[in-house]
């Protein structure tokens, strides 16, 4: 198993007007996305990344393109951008392109607040179907990034807020209706480790500082032993002690 670091695409004019875009062609970053994007690419930068992947959509691609150039500029090496559907946006069939406002004034949305195990979009699909295939995709390619690069590997998924809360809450052992709590906003990351244990959540919803603690510390293929696996009792002394 590896660690992943999950970061929600930038801004784009469909989120600052309070438009539901989904899976509607075309949404851009706007200029404060780019800026978003920009930022989080120079966090990223110091930590290599075993694999950088996204969703199909275009603001998640546009992202992702940005990290992939800030790698390039600080280690030579351009990671190539891979896309994978399974962590592409909620599908909210009716709902997309739709005024959050006026979807606010809905039953559904009451059930999509207090209740999103129960929710269903009309003519798409429900938060449950959205968490379970999202879920299945980043622990998939997970285990795939630490048997093929080592368990002190670390990569990174560019999607979305409500597939990047389902998944946390899922690491967090969290029943769904409870996910609304968590917070994620445009070009925050998280971070979450992945052990033959359990998972463990890094970091949520991060806008600044050092993620040079993330970088691997072996050049070797490593696998964690079951010390490393485990939850320090007392809390740890933290990334930072030398191995």
């Amino acid at each position: 198993m590896a660690t992943v670091i999950l970061l929600r695409h930038g801004r784009t004019e469909a989120n600052a007007s309070g438009t539901l875009a989904g899976r509607t062609a075309g949404v851009h970053l706007d200029d404060l996305g780019r800026t978003q994007a920009t930022r989080a690419g120079d966090r990223l930068a110091v930590v290599p990344l075993a694999e950088l992947v996204s969703s199909p959509l275009e603001r998640c691609k546009e992202t992702a393109r940005v990290v992939a150039a800030r790698q390039a500029r600080h280690d030579s090496v351009r990671p190539r951008v891979h896309s994978d559907k399974g962590l592409t946006e909620c599908d909210y069939g009716e709902w997309q392109g739709r005024k959050l406002r006026e979807l606010a004034r809905s039953a559904l949305w009451k059930t999509v607040q207090t209740n999103p195990s129960a929710a269903t979009f009309p003519g798409g699909e429900s938060l449950p179907q959205m968490q379970a295939r999202a879920v299945d995709a980043v622990r998939r390619r997970d285990a795939a990034v630490g048997s093929a690069h080592g368990s002190d590997a670390v990569w990174l998924a560019v999607s979305h807020g409500d597939v990047i809360k389902s998944v946390i809450a899922d690491a967090l052992g969290m029943h769904l209706d409870l996910f609304q709590r968590i917070q994620v906003d445009p070009a925050s990351i998280s971070v979450i480790r992945y052990t033959d244990a359990r998972p463990y959540v890094l970091a949520t919803n991060s806008h600044e500082g050092d993620l040079s603690w993330l970088a691997p510390k072996h050049r070797r293929k490593r696998t964690r032993s079951r010390a490393d696996q485990d939850a320090p009792v007392g809390g740890g002394a933290g990334p930072g002690t030398p191995a």
